[in-house]
Formats: C-alpha cells, structure tokens, sequence
C-alpha cells in the first residue's frame, strides 16, 4: 500500500485524473476498477472516480508494487490494459504480428506505451507466459523492425533461445521477407533485381542510391516483380536482397517508380492527387527457409506466412488474389 497526500497545486483535481498522473502505469482500466472496489481510498473511505480532491486529503492505494517505478519502455507494457495485436502465428516460441502502418515497433525517443513491442509483452504477461519478476535479463523482443508508417508481419520471440536463432537466421539471410508496395508508373523490365549502393544521411534521415561504391555507400539488393498494373499504378512484390534503411523506398524511386504516397521519395503530385500521405508499403509475407538446421525452431523450415489482405491492393487492384 502507497499513501499520496495531496498538495495545494494538485487540489480540485478529479480522483481518477489525479492518481493517472500520479501512476503513469496504472492502466486506465484498472485504474477505474479499483476505484469501484475501494482499492484506491480517499481519507480511509472508498470514493467516486470524479471525486474533487483538496488540499491535505490522503490517498491510499492499494496496488502492486510495480505499477510504481518510474515509467520506461522496459516497463511500458504494464500501462497497457487490453493488448491491441493481430496475430498471423503463434506458438510456444515466437509470434509473428502483422503491425498496422502508423504503429511504432519501439518508443522512438520518449517513454511510449502505445508500441507493438509494449503490446505484445502485455500480451504475454496476462496470459502468464512471461514473468518478469522471475527472468533475470530476458525480455520478449522484435527481432526485426519496420518504419513507422509500413505495415507488415513483424516478428517476435517469446524466449532466449528462439531470440537467439531467429537473429542469426535473419542475419545469415535464411529468413525472406516479401513487401507489397503499389509504385507511380510501371517498372520496366516487369521483373527484375534492381542492384546499387545506398549511402545514408543521418541527419537527414534519408538515404541516396549510388550506382557505385563510395565511402560509407553500402550494397543494396532488391528483387521485385509486377503482379498487376492499371491506371498509371502498379502493384510489385520485392524481396529483399540486403536489409537497408529504406531500401525499396530508395531504389525503387531511384529506378523511375516510385512509392505512392511516399513523401520523402515519391512524387507530390501523385500523392496529392490520391490522398496518400504514407508509402503504400507492406510486408506481406514472411518465409522461414532455413537451408541449415534451426535448432528448436526446425520445425519452422519452409513454412511460409502472409497476412490475410492488404488494404492499399484491395483499394487499388480490387479482386485480386495475392
């Protein structure tokens, strides 16, 4: 139990507002909950969520210890009360999420608890799979990540060894992932492999395709073909070659088709004229195609996933079968 005595810059505060502020981590559900079971006690006695709170009054709250240390991504998963994932597999040791554009994988700079890394750890914590009080170190964790505003199956593991064989499988390119992207114009040939070197402005936040190496330019590789094009627009699927900054986005620009909606890359115009305001970028699927042994996870070798639709292809390329 915690005691919190009110001060004068906190008095005429509502009860619920004030002790959210006071316990960043405290989930607004939970919050609610045990104010209604006398949890949270206003002056010893139980009290309504809009109770107006003065000067000297004395809250006591009985809630876990946890929700009391300072609020970090470590911890953020605690705030999450009703874990928000769509799940495209699932088993004992990984997770594969199909993230929702706009959606951050990790907090970018500042303490944020809307993350599909914080949501899937609240996922596992309430269902009990994951006990943080009893690991010494390990966290579940994203073994890869994706921009902000592109969607796609991201991949999770639940325990250190799968973490630790996912990585090197990722690393030792044993694992493919295939984007979706709908591009201005059409690529031609239709099919292909588009080869360069990208060198990145950290400053900028932007990356340049050279045609040959320079200092700091690495090798970027990407596969792609043409599944369907109408109206000045084609849908491609790429493979990734390499794993670059913003390599599809980049080289696909640099080839004369760029991203729609694509507003570091792409062309304005276009973008305006259709109201996209983000790449139309996904990663749809996701194949383990491990050539060498997995370990625990061999049962996984030339299984292939993909997520149920991407809404940019059915918007643009209707009835159509990926």
């Amino acid at each position: 139990m915690k005691e919190l005595i009110v001060k004068k810059n906190d008095a005429n505060q509502r009860l619920d507002r004030f002790v959210g502020k006071a316990v960043p981590l405290l989930p607004e559900s939970l919050l609610q909950k045990y104010i209604r079971l006398k949890r949270i006690k206003l002056n010893g006695k139980g009290a309504k969520r809009d109770a107006r709170l003065q000067e000297g009054d004395r809250l006591s709250l009985y809630i876990n210890d946890e929700f009391f240390e300072p609020a970090r991504e470590e911890n953020s998963y605690l705030k999450v009360g009703s874990p928000r994932l769509s799940i495209v597999y699932e088993d004992e040791n990984i997770l594969l999420c199909d993230k929702a554009p706009g959606v951050l994988c990790h907090s970018a700079g500042r303490w944020d608890y809307n993350t599909l890394i914080a949501h899937i750890q609240a996922y596992m914590y309430q269902k009990g799979e994951w006990r943080p009080r009893d690991e010494n170190a390990f966290a579940p964790a994203l073994c890869n990540r994706i921009d902000r505003n592109t969607g796609g199956i991201v991949i999770a593991a639940k325990n250190a060894g799968a973490l630790r064989i996912i990585n090197e499988k990722i690393a030792a390119r044993e694992i493919e992932k295939y984007y979706l992207c709908v591009v201005v114009g059409r690529p031609k040939p239709a099919e292909g492999k588009l080869e360069g070197f990208i060198f990145k402005d950290a400053a900028k936040n932007r990356v340049y395709v050279r045609a040959r190496p320079e200092p700091g330019a690495r090798t970027a590789v990407t596969y792609y073909r043409t599944i369907a094009s109408a109206g000045g627009l084609s849908l491609v699927e790429c493979r990734l070659g390499t794993g670059r900054t913003h390599q599809i986005r980049a080289q696909m620009a640099a080839a004369g088709t760029p991203l729609l909606g694509d507003g570091k890359y792409g062309k304005g115009r276009e973008n305006r004229a259709l109201g996209e305001e983000g790449q139309l970028l996904y990663s749809y699927r996701v194949d383990f195609a491990f050539p060498t042994g997995a370990g625990e996870l061999d049962y996984l070798r030339g299984r292939s996933f993909k997520v149920e639709r991407v809404g940019f292809a059915d918007k643009y390329f209707p009835g159509l079968i990926l």
